[in-house]
């Protein structure tokens, strides 16, 4: 397992992770980057099987607010 972690008040609302990674992120009406499916909060969190291009999407984030935690058993 793994979590994927966005800090959206840090967010630019450049679409980058948008553009990337479809799948985990899409862009709000508030400009800003948001989890699809997590609760609109300030720190959001997906717990996922396979992270698949968050991971990328992370690295290519300028403001450096995306995280992927992963959990080891």
């Amino acid at each position: 397992m793994a979590k994927i972690k966005l800090e959206v008040e840090k967010c630019i609302g450049c679409g980058s992770c948008a553009a990337l990674c479809s799948k985990y992120f899409e862009m709000g009406e508030d400009g800003k980057s948001h989890i699809v499916g997590a609760e609109k909060k300030g720190i959001e969190e997906l717990e996922t099987d396979k992270i698949e291009c968050a991971e990328t999407a992370s690295e290519a984030c300028p403001a450096q607010c995306i995280h992927i935690e992963k959990q080891h058993d």
